[in-house]
Parts: C-alpha cells; sequence; structure tokens
C-alpha cells in the first residue's frame, strides 16, 4: 500500500511571526483522516521570523525531534538546557513526565527554517531528558544516515520508541534501497529539492506512506533533503 501526501494538501497557519504548515492534525488544524502515521504524530514545517519565537511552553509523554534546515534556533528548557542549532544539527528532546522550553530565532535578518517532528512514545512518566548531535552533509550525501533510534545505534540520538529515523542528501545518480521488516511502515518526507520515491515523483512539502511494501527506492534527485521513518 502507498499513500501520497502532497504539500498542498496540508494544514497552513500563518501568525505573521511563524509560518507553519503540518503534515498531520495540529493546533487549530483538524482532519480526522490524518491524526497520524504509527507513533508520528506531527511533522510541522515550520518559518520563524527574525527575533521571534514560542514563548516558554510545557511538553508530556512525547518524543520531539527538530530539524533545522536553515538559519539556527535556540532552546531553552527547564531541565536546564540551553543551546543553539544550525542546519546538521538533530535534537532530541524526551518531554516525559512534563517540560517547559522555549524557541527562538535570534538573527533579526534571517528567518529560521526547520522541521518539528513529533513520536509518541511507548513508556509514560519517565524522566525528561535531551540530546542534540550534528551530521554532516558528507554524512548524508548519496545515502540514508541513522539519526534517531530506539537504541543510538550508529551514534543517533535515542528515541523512546521502536522507531527510527534517517535524512538523505540526494542529486544526480544517487539512490538508496529500504528493505522494511515484515509489518513495519515507512513514511517518506520530503524536506526540498525533488526525488523519486519508488518511481513516483515527490517535490518539497510532498509525502509518501507505506505500508507492506518489500522495497522503498529513492532515486532521480535533484537537491533533494529527504526524512525516511521506519516505524511500527
Amino acid at each position: 500500500m502507498i499513500e501520497l501526501r502532497r504539500s498542498a494538501e496540508r494544514g497552513h497557519a500563518n501568525h505573521g511571526w511563524l509560518d507553519s504548515y503540518h503534515s498531520f492534525s495540529f493546533a487549530d488544524y483538524f482532519d480526522a483522516k490524518h491524526m497520524g502515521f504509527g507513533p508520528l504524530r506531527v511533522i510541522n514545517e515550520d518559518r520563524i521570523n527574525g527575533g521571534a519565537g514560542f514563548g516558554t511552553h510545557g511538553h508530556r509523554d512525547m518524543e520531539i525531534i527538530s530539524y533545522v534546515l536553515d538559519g539556527e534556533l535556540a532552546h531553552k528548557d527547564s531541565m536546564g538546557n540551553g543551546s543553539v542549532i544550525r542546519p546538521g544539527d538533530v535534537q532530541r528532546m524526551s518531554a516525559g513526565r512534563g517540560v517547559m522550553h522555549s524557541e527562538f530565532n535570534h538573527a533579526q535578518d534571517r528567518t529560521t527554517h526547520f522541521l518539528q517532528i513529533w513520536i509518541e512514545p511507548n513508556v509514560r512518566g519517565i524522566e525528561p531528558g535531551y540530546e542534540e548531535k550534528h551530521f554532516s552533509e558528507t554524512e548524508k550525501r548519496g545515502r540514508l544516515r541513522l539519526i534517531a533510534s530506539p537504541d543510538g545505534q550508529d551514534g543517533s540520538v535515542t528515541i523512546h520508541q521502536d522507531a527510527k529515523l534517517y535524512a538523505g542528501l540526494f542529486d544526480g545518480e544517487e539512490t538508496a534501497r529500504v528493505a522494511p521488516a515484515p509489518g513495519r511502515r515507512v513514511y517518506v518526507h520530503v524536506a526540498r529539492g525533488e526525488i523519486a520515491v519508488n518511481g513516483i515523483v515527490l517535490k518539497a512539502g510532498d509525502a509518501l506512506k507505506a505500508a507492506d511494501e518489500q522495497s522503498i527506492e529513492l532515486s532521480q534527485g535533484r537537491e533533494a533533503e529527504v526524512l525516511l521513518f521506519d516505524l511500527p
């Protein structure tokens, strides 16, 4: 089974300081057909104006991953963490039994463009946690680099769910193929550029849901940056 989710079909909210596209139901955007995919609950493509951001707010029982495409994002939380993440950085916050945090773009003359991803955990009420790692373009060039997993495999950030997240950069003849284990689902989100997934051309903001597929092949990339989720 393959199902497409085109960029233009996503929910959209423009708050002036924040321009956000929602792949799944979020905030004031609700679509009963798009509540998530397995434990993958949120993919928001956010653009934050310079000098703006999300004030302090709370989360609980959610694995939250931030993936910066352009600009920088400052983070502070009630665990005492404070950092600035940039393209190539992957930030994971396990909200657990409750955490407060804020996210801000301090660069007055530059927009921050990033993906905010929520994955429902397989444990609840745990101690909140935070992790941040950098993955270079070289590591992602022409391949799918594991960036999040349940056991921190290959230097990925650790999430509390039986799910894996890969990132890749593809251009020209560069290709990658994954063979999902029986019963697993795959979600491919194109962050930018263009790429063919099992021969279907996807552009920036497009996504593909796959279940019971023996193979997922990425090819014919045109300056493509892709996230692939291996989900239960």
